[in-house]
């Protein structure tokens, strides 16, 4: 079992304290009409550092480490999933950077001033990365854009995008993953660049700001948008994986712990034939379950989170800890709602937001099907 340090213990207790006080009631009120996210909530998160958790000091972030990243994210996922989401848009989002550009860059990241979007995915090209058609094509000495992206979550908000495009025309369907390089795209919070416009896309959870599908029409970019060297796209989009994965887990997690601890007290307050159904042997057998899968599905992400910051590759793990939490996520979650009885269905309370987002954990960062194969793979290489 993985033992925090003191130092460590004082980082969790600080995230729960903080969703509790600021997160919770922004979640409570917001979620259920489909608010958008509070400037002044993601402000005070940026004072508390969680855009910088991962940026090292010497560009004014907290350096600390994958660990202490997935202990923020549990917490703030107990609260409101899209909030623990949003500090990956901070944190280096991506890499790839300069040395001149990360010293403009990432202290500004880390003081939440400036966040990015990824635009990756596209109608054809989600679990399967290298069928990118979007096209980055040269003119002159710039880019010109041309194609779809689908799932750029906070695309309008952000102030920059990350995206991927084909720089070369594929020729062998073997080699589909090469080809495929990386641009930074500088824009104005709020608003799109010239070529670029955007269709919000009408998700049923993940709300507190908007997912988008993205067209690109003759989209111009400066010769230095390419981010890194060209055609490694594909290389990069797959490295920083395992702390993608592990932070997914640890909002999986943060959405069952919500579930399982709003499900105790219901089961404490709800009377039925006399006596709290928490006394019922069916309820008390079910949250047993509940917190037993939660905690199995903890110590697994802080093992891989450990792992990262020790500098081992832990591909498969991580691959482990994504599929288990949120396997996991959905099936604690839908039992919560089930304790809740009737009220469960209903938008008077969290749980469903629970339950919803939760479901969206088997999907991004890779299906749960897209573990099991990775899983598999390592499983049979090594055999």
């Amino acid at each position: 079992m993985t033992v925090m340090t003191d130092e460590q213990a004082l980082i969790q207790q600080t995230a729960r304290e903080f969703t509790r006080k600021e997160v919770l009631p922004a979640a409570n009120a917001l979620d259920p009409v489909e608010g958008e996210m509070p400037m002044s909530l993601r402000r005070q998160m940026a004072d508390m550092g969680y855009f910088g958790i991962l940026i090292a000091q010497e560009y004014d972030g907290l350096g600390l480490g994958a660990f202490e990243y997935v202990l923020v994210t549990e917490e703030l996922a107990r609260g409101w999933m899209s909030v623990a989401s949003i500090i990956a848009r901070g944190n280096g989002l991506g890499g790839g950077f300069s040395e001149e550009q990360k010293r403009d860059y990432l202290p500004r990241m880390a003081r939440g001033e400036f966040l990015g979007a990824f635009a990756l995915s596209e109608p054809d090209a989600g679990s399967d990365v290298a069928n990118i058609s979007c096209r980055a094509g040269r003119d002159g000495d710039d880019w010109l854009i041309n194609g779809t992206k689908m799932w750029c979550t906070f695309a309008d908000g952000a102030d920059f995008i990350v995206l991927f495009a084909r720089t070369e025309p594929l020729t062998d369907p073997k080699r589909r993953h090469t080809g495929i390089s990386r641009f930074l795209i500088l824009k104005e919070r709020g608003t799109f660049p010239p070529g670029l416009t955007g269709t919000p896309i009408r998700t049923i959870g993940y709300h507190g700001w908007r997912s988008w599908e993205l067209h690109f029409d003759d989209c111009r970019l400066p010769g230095s948008a390419l981010l890194g060297d060209r055609q490694t796209g594909f290389y990069s989009a797959m490295r920083g994986l395992e702390v993608a994965r592990a932070h997914t887990a640890a909002r999986a997690i943060g959405l069952a712990r919500g579930g399982l601890e709003d499900a105790i007290a219901y089961a404490q307050q709800r009377v039925q034939f006399g006596r709290p159904i928490g006394q019922f042997q069916a309820i008390r057998f079910k949250l047993a379950e509940m917190a037993a899968e939660i905690e199995a599905a903890r110590q697994l992400t802080w093992h891989v989170a450990g792992q990262i910051d020790s500098g081992r590759r832990c591909d498969k793990e991580a691959a482990m800890a994504k599929w288990f939490a949120s396997e996991m996520s959905e099936r604690v979650t839908s039992a919560a709602l089930q304790v809740h009885g009737g009220y469960g269905y209903t938008k008077d309370l969290p749980i469903e937001r629970y339950w919803r987002d939760a479901r969206l954990t088997k999907i991004f960062e890779g299906t749960s099907e897209i573990q099991l194969r990775i899983i598999s793979d390592r499983l049979l290489e090594g055999a």
